[in-house]
């Protein structure tokens, strides 16, 4: 699996009304897109008093089952509307360790997300088995809706990402970014 993430920071006084209405009309173009496990449509406010964001942003997030829908979607025609609105982003992606994933995703109205910088020569087997527990944990307790734990070996970075009904404010702090789910297109159930 590969967890994928591309960001538009926007402007302070940008309408994100507009971010809104987008999702809206466009977010269920991606719902049974082949080859994703999900995609979170994530906004973020600047000085909201929810998010507590820095600043205002649309940053989609999705975790692909297999490479190939990664890439069906990148050289497809909705990218290509993404970019002709908005640029061309730097798309980060990550090598999943574990995406565990509740039957009640559809309750997730936030999202939190983590990127941690690994140090020379960790014991990345013991990264791993740590940090997929966790992420199992996670959604077994119910803590979450959706827990990805990935990694990506170039920059030796490391994203914790959740999906969740509530935002405790405990999630809030320094190096987390939180977001608003404006919409989340999965596979048909069944």
């Amino acid at each position: 699996m590969i967890a994928m993430q591309y960001s538009f920071p926007l402007p302070a006084d940008y309408d994100m009304a507009i971010i809104d209405r987008r999702i809206r009309d466009k977010g269920h173009l991606l719902d049974n897109f082949p080859g994703l496990k999900f995609k979170a449509y994530l906004t973020a406010r600047k000085d909201n008093g929810v998010t507590e964001s820095r600043e205002n942003l649309y940053a989609p997030f999705y975790v692909w089952e297999k490479d190939e829908g990664l890439s069906d979607f990148i050289c497809g025609p909705g990218f290509v509307g993404l970019t002709d609105s908005f640029g061309w982003p730097k798309v980060k992606t990550w090598v999943v360790w574990r995406a565990d994933v509740s039957p009640d995703i559809r309750n997730a109205r936030f999202a939190t997300r983590e990127i941690i910088q690994t140090e020379s020569h960790a014991p990345l087997a013991e990264i791993r088995q740590r940090e997929s527990d966790e992420a199992a944990g996670d959604v077994a307790r119910g803590e979450a809706l959706a827990s990805v734990a990935a990694f990506e070996p170039n920059s030796w970075t490391r994203v914790h990402f959740r999906l969740l009904a509530d935002l405790p404010k405990r999630m809030l702090r320094p190096g987390v970014q939180a977001y608003n789910v404006g919409h989340l297109s999965l596979p048909e159930a069944g």
